[in-house]
């Protein structure tokens, strides 16, 4: 049966950072330390970074790191994540990534701005553009995925929106050992989430812990 999943990066005093303006920085100046472990893995490095040489942390984090990616027929991201909210009038602009997404499914890329062609890009990767409930765009994305899980993959908004629809069945949160103080609050408006999912908590060699809440 399909699922929905949720993976969020988060600090400590529970913010996720501001996106950022520039491809220089586009997740925000908090996000490099935020990730650092995650991004250490060798999952992420191999996936994300495309290094094949083995290197990268094989510990707690890169079990959760690899559990990201396992299962997942298609994705759903916000215009942030994609980059529309920095080039929303360049019909050129194809992401934050290479010719070649670490993504490999379709995504599908909620913003005001569709409709817009879709892309299809290198590695099984194609993005479609939707203006829509978000309930419309997950009956589609559950349909691309062909029996597998649809993952949301953020940003906050679009987490948050999915989640307070109560349409999230894996939430698996990564909180970094540090304090940023600003950003965007994860937590609000979803008091009593612990009561609708079961929760475990692990805590890895980095000292990130892993939460995750299972309906």
């Amino acid at each position: 049966m399909t699922r929905v999943r949720v993976d969020l990066n988060i600090s400590l005093d529970g913010y996720s950072p501001a996106p950022g303006t520039s491809p220089d920085n586009p997740m925000g100046e908090d996000w490099g330390p935020l990730v650092q472990a995650y991004t250490a893995t060798r999952t992420m490095q191999s996936r994300v970074f495309g290094d094949t040489t083995g290197r990268g942390t094989t510990g707690i984090d890169d079990r959760y790191a690899a559990a990201h990616f396992d299962g997942i027929g298609s994705q759903i991201i916000g215009a942030a994540m994609f980059g529309l909210h920095s080039f929303p009038d360049d019909p050129e602009w194809k992401g934050w990534w290479d010719d070649e997404p670490p993504f490999r499914t379709p995504v599908y890329v909620l913003t005001h701005t569709a409709p817009r062609p879709s892309l299809v890009m290198k590695g099984g990767t194609t993005f479609h553009f939707r203006n829509a409930p978000i309930e419309d765009v997950l009956a589609e994305a559950v349909t691309a995925a062909g029996g597998l899980n649809v993952c949301v993959g953020g940003g906050i908004g679009v987490a948050r929106d999915f989640l307070r629809a109560g349409l999230v069945d894996v939430l698996h949160v990564a909180i970094a050992p540090i304090l940023i103080g600003h950003g965007n609050r994860v937590w609000d408006d979803l008091r009593g989430l612990e009561t609708t999912h079961s929760v475990m908590s692990e805590v890895a060699e980095s000292g990130t812990i892993h939460v995750t809440f299972t309906r």
